[in-house]
């Protein structure tokens, strides 16, 4: 049985180690699993806590304001999928979602309940780890050179406002994961420009994890959600054998 590694942690702090501070959740019905993992972030300096059924999953998430969640789909009582939607209504915590076969996969993105990132059982820690720190690297909202918050962005009837981090399509408003909202930003700060899904892999999700299937499958609920048909697009455009763009509007 794991051991929460106080003794490393101290070891860090001695020789000076950059220790952080942001609060994660793990919730995953499999006890090994959730004493594997937060050993392995407890080691990085996460403040770390631990719920095992979906309902205690929402009650912790409500109490403790974690900045990011790393949720099983497969829960006692409600679901990861529930789960995720239950706290979307008070928190955008980034998510990541862990699943027990590839083919549940696209059921998790393709429901688009605001889940940021996935990964299938087995997974290497070290790899979840890896995907957490480049999540929290990632800065909530946009700002420009002099640190003052950059204008809202428009393409066409959608306004993507970085402030609030909303966007609105024709006055209505859009709910977006994180993912989702620095893609549109992205493609609508620069429109006509052809974005590599290398590029767009190296922007958004900053790791060598990743591959273009992702890229591919956030465009395509970005799509959805605008209600945008890639045979005759309004905002994204594809680019075959390159990428995607946002579309030139007049």
């Amino acid at each position: 049985m794991w051991k929460r590694p106080s003794i490393l942690r101290k070891d860090y702090e001695n020789r000076g180690a950059c220790v952080t501070s942001s609060k994660i959740l793990v919730v995953d019905d499999e006890h090994n699993i959730v004493d594997l993992v937060r050993g392995y972030l407890e080691r990085e300096g996460y403040e770390v806590s631990t719920a095992f059924d979906g309902n205690a999953a929402v009650k912790v998430a409500e109490e403790l304001a974690p900045e990011l969640i790393v949720l099983d789909l497969m829960l006692p009582g409600l679901d990861g999928i529930e789960v995720c939607r239950a706290v979307r209504q008070f928190s955008d915590a980034y998510i990541i979602m862990l699943t027990a076969r590839a083919e549940e996969v696209d059921k998790i993105v393709g429901l688009s309940v605001g889940a940021d990132d996935y990964l299938t059982k087995p997974f290497s820690p070290r790899e979840l780890v890896a995907r957490v720190k480049a999540l929290l690297r990632r800065p909530r909202v946009a700002r420009d050179g002099d640190g003052a918050t950059a204008a809202a962005l428009k393409l066409g009837d959608v306004v993507i406002d970085r402030n609030r981090h909303s966007v609105t399509r024709a006055g209505a408003p859009l709910e977006l994961t994180t993912r989702e909202f620095a893609l549109l930003a992205m493609l609508a700060e620069e429109p006509g420009r052809v974005f590599t899904r290398a590029q767009i892999l190296e922007r958004i999700w900053e790791s060598e994890f990743y591959d273009d299937h992702i890229v591919e499958v956030h465009v395509a609920n970005l799509r959805r959600k605008l209600d945008d048909d890639p045979s005759s697009p309004r905002y994204i455009e594809t680019v075959r054998g390159v990428g995607y763009r946002a579309r030139v509007t007049r």
